[in-house]
């Protein structure tokens, strides 16, 4: 919940999974929310237009407005890694924050805060290292591209707003993302190890990353990046363990790395599910963030429910 009272927050990205769970939650606590879209605004008051691949913005709309928040993207895991959707990618991320952040930074009167989603892709494949916020980038295609993404925010920060680099990790909700996808072949017992099992899965529940980003709003002190995934990261062994017991479904059938590959390509099953990364959001849990979902289990049974 943000202190500040009746803020108005324009937010990029309103339609994906935490988008609309973000929009929700601030509309709840009395705020208004502008939502960001690409096609013709039905509601001037609560819409402003932009069109991110044209450079495209209604930059007079966002006047008055105290916060943005950008979470849009195309999704990771769409389709297969060709040369021309890792563009589509990158560019869907880069070329969208960079207007953003630049409209805001040449604005009279600008928002305090900019809060940009970017994600745990920032760190590479890392194994079993303990990484944080004060960890190095890693390598890869998903590291690269995340280093582009926050620096398209620099222009904000260095006009004097407030930035912060939401690093997410993978968010549990039915309603989408990696967990919807996994539901189907789990409750048909299909369900199982990838690969060794023993890869870093750095997650988070959906209302836990709401609540975080709500906090990175509205916590002053708080700038730079922010991992946002729960403080409990688990192996992919451990979590096939325990959607298999949320859902009373046997897990014992394992897929081969190789077969991952094949299904998925070789450099996204590569960087997304063979390998991982044990991250762990100290710059939350320091300034006082509390999680209501930090264990694997009870986080399941809650997006489930």
């Amino acid at each position: 919940m943000i202190n500040h009272p009746s803020q108005v927050i324009a937010i990029g990205g309103a339609s994906g999974l935490i988008g609309k769970a973000l929009c929700t939650a601030l509309e709840r606590d009395g705020h208004t929310v502008k939502r960001l879209v690409r096609r013709e605004v039905k509601d001037p008051e609560h819409e402003i237009y932009w069109k991110p691949s044209a450079g495209e913005i209604d930059a007079e709309s966002l006047r008055g407005v105290d916060a943005t928040v950008h979470l849009g993207g195309v999704g990771i895991a769409d389709q297969r890694w060709t040369a021309e959707f890792k563009k589509k990618l990158h560019d869907s991320r880069v070329q969208s924050t960079r207007l953003i952040c630049e409209t805001l930074a040449a604005m009279d009167e600008k928002p305090r805060v900019h809060v940009n989603a970017s994600a745990i892709g920032y760190y590479g494949v890392r194994g079993d290292e303990r990484i944080d916020e004060s960890s190095p980038g890693g390598t890869g295609f998903l590291a690269d591209m995340c280093r582009d993404w926050e620096a398209a925010t620099q222009s904000a920060w260095e006009s004097g707003i407030r930035v912060c680099q939401m690093r997410i990790g993978v968010v549990l909700s039915s309603q989408g993302g990696a967990l919807a996808k996994m539901l189907t072949p789990f409750r048909m017992g299909a369900g199982g190890v990838l690969g060794s099992g023993d890869q870093y899965m750095s997650w988070a529940a959906l209302d836990d990353v709401v609540s975080a980003i709500q906090f990175a709003l509205d916590h002053d002190p708080m700038h730079g990046a922010v991992n946002a995934t729960s403080p409990q990261p688990v192996t992919n062994r451990e979590f096939t363990e325990a959607l298999g017991e949320v859902l009373h479904r046997p897990t014992v059938l394992r897929t081969p790395a190789f077969a991952v590959r094949l299904a998925a390509g070789r450099e996204m099953a590569e960087e997304m599910l063979l390998g991982g990364a044990r991250i762990y959001p100290t710059r939350l849990t320091s300034e006082g963030f509390s999680f209501v979902y930090p264990d694997i289990r009870d986080a399941l049974k809650a997006a489930l429910a």
